[in-house]
């Protein structure tokens, strides 16, 4: 018999391969083989079919957020925006919410509350002050020294100037203000700087600078300047100042109180002064009214003269008498030679008489005097 042999298999009577094995019956691949439809390979696509899809819904997600928060902006009422749109600038004052063009519109908020800052001096957040010498020191239109500190404060009033005209704008603000208060100082003596000059120059330096603004255009407004301190640079020359100053107080003082006395007196003096003229003028008005009065009973009196002379001339008498006579005196006097001495007025038809005198005997020697109306 022939000898069995591997290559004399015939097809299909080949060993059989186990459920496991990489080979079947016919030579072909195990159905659960590395190439087959549930291999390793398969695992891993899906894995990554599922992180790609996570990936784009979390990225989706970032989009959709960063378009509705990249899509409004707010601004304070101390704020305004500059709103750029492919290189087209514009401003934008409303407050509270706002809306912008994602991806397309960059929004730069701008401070516009008032600003402000020192020169001459420096302040540290404990309220310590540092002098700046560089800045405070000037020189005056005599030649001396002075160290002026001034406070200055500014705003933003055209943000798209200030953000756009200059890389600097508070840097140039401050040198336009240092040139002007040098400028401005170098015009003033040192006395009129440390006394009566000081808000003339604050005006000076404001209407300079303002000028400056305006003409250079850099989007801001100096708000107001002023001078915190001025002394002289030698303690020496600060108390020969000091003294000057006070000197130059107790002077206002005095004249305050010569213009408050001044105002006391004055009114009182035109008050006296108006009392006596109108008094014045009342006595004279009165004493006008008398004259006319007597002149018109003088008148009076005369037309009834000249009609019974003797009657009017007698009645006139009679009513002076009436006037005098109750404070008439009567003097009798007996001398020792027995002579009496005998005063009256006159006859009551109108003539007058003097001393009678006459010797009477056996009169006594002594003198008696009588005296009407209680006197003697």
């Amino acid at each position: 018999m022939p000898r069995k042999s591997f290559f004399n298999k015939k097809p299909g009577q080949g060993d059989t391969a186990s459920p496991n094995g990489s080979s079947g019956p016919n030579g072909g691949s195990a159905p659960n083989s590395g190439s087959g439809p549930n291999g390793p390979s398969n695992k891993r696509t899906d894995i990554a079919n599922r992180i790609s899809t996570a990936l784009l819904g979390v990225l989706a997600v970032a989009v959709v957020v960063l378009v509705v928060f990249g899509s409004f902006y707010t601004l304070s009422e101390t704020e305004s925006a500059v709103i750029t749109t492919f290189g087209n600038a514009v401003v934008n004052n409303n407050k509270g919410l706002q809306f912008k063009i994602p991806f397309v519109q960059h929004v730069t908020k701008i401070n516009t509350t008032v600003r402000s800052f020192e020169v001459g001096y420096t302040e540290s957040s404990e309220g310590n002050y540092q002098n700046v010498e560089s800045e405070s020191t000037m020189i005056t239109s005599d030649m001396n020294f002075v160290d002026i500190d001034f406070f200055v404060t500014y705003q933003v009033t055209d943000p798209l100037q200030y953000l756009y005209a200059s890389e600097e704008p508070e840097l140039i603000l401050k040198n336009l203000i240092q040139s002007a208060i040098r400028g401005t100082v170098s015009a003033y003596t040192v006395d009129s700087a440390l006394t009566t000059g000081k808000s003339e120059i604050q005006q000076n330096i404001k209407n300079i600078v303002t000028g400056e603004l305006d003409e250079q255009d850099i989007g801001l407004s100096l708000i107001d300047i002023s001078i915190q301190d001025v002394e002289p640079p030698t303690d020496l020359i600060k108390e020969a100042f000091s003294e000057v100053e006070n000197a130059r107080q107790n002077k206002e003082s005095a004249l305050n109180e010569a213009n408050q006395y001044r105002n006391e007196q004055i009114p009182a003096a035109e008050a006296k002064a108006d009392k006596i003229v109108q008094e014045a003028e009342a006595k004279k008005t009165s004493r006008i009214n008398e004259a006319n009065g007597q002149v018109a009973r003088f008148n009076s009196e005369y037309a009834e003269y000249t009609k019974y002379p003797l009657i009017t001339r007698q009645r006139m008498f009679y009513e002076a008498m009436e006037e005098i006579l109750p404070n008439l005196k009567i003097i009798i006097n007996n001398d020792e030679e027995g002579t009496t001495e005998r005063l009256y007025l006159g006859d009551l038809d109108g003539t007058f008489g003097g001393t009678d005198q006459a010797g009477q005997a056996g009169q006594p020697s002594a003198n008696s005097s009588a005296q009407t109306g209680g006197n003697q």
